[in-house]
């Protein structure tokens, strides 16, 4: 299917839906990151094992204006690995490309900063937000937040790295309120990193001591804007339009970026993105525009990884996507089953399929059940359109 007429029907059907018009009392201007611009501030977050570049230009399509990379390692050793290998690859992709990098030594991120500088990274974003076990067990992510002068000594070693190119290569800093509640540092280190040059500061309302546990808070954000002069963007719990508007409207921040609330329904970037312009009410997309949706996505992480890592690495998007399709539905019995049962046994034998060619007639399947019901037809199958789970 060509992948031009698919994305025109995706956004025709975003733009059709929007029902009323009304104004954000704090309208977001555009952001500024060195010569780019990026007009409507809905960014996504990096996420290790999922921001891959098929899943970036997903997102871009869906109405993100802007999407930085997985988290690369610094270390000059994975450089020339598959994996590394493949989260630098932004062919296609559109301006400006976003690279996030992890690490612990400034030597080694000055070095990675070059090295992805060089091989067409317009942006360089450093993990100071991670809160992973293996991550922050390295002294990286946001374990940095505890080592202050290393922090900023690492930011100042890949600015200076990145100096005195014929194109200037801005640096981000992506991190959390602090290390525990009885240490949020985050305003302190960011006045110090704005004064060495970044260019923009992304906050995650929670502390490494909380992981993705509990609920973000947003007074740290709101003090962290007030202090800076350099966009600040919010980035926690954002998982509805309307939240993204309250959170800027309480701290006064630049943009939001979304991560975890994306998954299995990137039509959020839209919704929000009308939101910010005064046109709340996008409704979700139907199920017909999603299977052209699902498709581009599926034929490009194909593409991305070939088989057999392809079809591995596509069954966590199923897993994701497959919910938001029923509940999208709003069938409440699906082939004599209840809906989330259905769903759960058609992701079970989805992750028993091997080829990827078996998978996407899965998921047409899947869809057809699904569209019926969305049709008011019959529940009852046919052989060719619906027959997933044995009677």
């Amino acid at each position: 299917m060509n992948n031009l007429k698919v994305n025109a029907r995706v956004n025709a059907r975003f733009k059709a839906s929007a029902i009323e018009s009304r104004s954000l009392s704090i309208p977001l201007k555009p952001l500024q990151l060195g010569s780019y611009r990026i007009d409507q501030p809905v960014l996504v977050a990096p996420m290790a094992g999922v921001t891959d570049r098929p899943y970036r230009q997903l997102c871009r399509r869906f109405g993100a204006s802007y999407a930085v990379s997985e988290m690369a390692a610094s270390n000059p050793a994975l450089w020339k690995s598959v994996k590394t290998s493949q989260r630098l690859n932004h062919d296609g992709e559109a301006a400006p490309v976003a690279v996030q990098l992890a690490g612990a030594d400034p030597r080694m991120m000055a070095q990675a900063a070059r090295y992805n500088a060089d091989r067409g990274a317009q942006v360089i974003d450093i993990n100071m937000g991670c809160p992973a076990k293996k991550v922050c067990a390295l002294a990286a992510g946001s374990a940095l937040m505890g080592q202050e002068p290393l922090a900023l000594r690492i930011v100042e070693a890949v600015i200076e790295a990145l100096a005195n190119r014929e194109r200037a290569v801005p640096v981000t800093v992506k991190m959390r309120t602090g290390i525990c509640a009885a240490s949020r540092n985050v305003q302190k280190l960011a006045l110090a990193m704005q004064s060495l040059g970044v260019s923009m500061i992304v906050v995650h309302g929670r502390t490494r001591e909380q992981g993705f546990n509990g609920e973000a808070e947003y007074d740290s954000l709101q003090s962290v804007k007030a202090a800076l002069q350099i966009p600040v963007i919010a980035n926690g719990d954002i998982d509805s339009a309307e939240k993204a508007a309250a959170v800027l409207k309480r701290t006064g921040c630049d943009g939001v970026m979304v991560g975890r609330a994306a998954l299995g329904r990137p039509w959020l970037f839209a919704q929000i993105a009308a939101e910010l312009m005064g046109q709340p009410g996008f409704a979700e997309p139907g199920l017909e525009s999603l299977r052209n949706a699902m498709q581009v996505h599926f034929d490009d992480h194909m593409r991305f990884y070939g088989e057999p890592s392809g079809v591995r690495s596509f069954r966590k998007h199923v897993s994701w996507y497959l919910p938001q399709w029923v509940r999208i539905s709003a069938r409440q019995l699906i082939q004599g089953l209840p809906a989330q049962d259905w769903a759960q046994e058609a992701l079970q034998r989805f992750f028993r399929i091997e080829s990827s060619a078996r998978q996407w007639v899965f998921i047409e399947q899947c869809f057809a059940c699904l569209i019926q019901g969305e049709n008011k037809a019959s529940d009852a199958s046919s052989p060719r359109d619906c027959r997933l789970i044995a009677a």
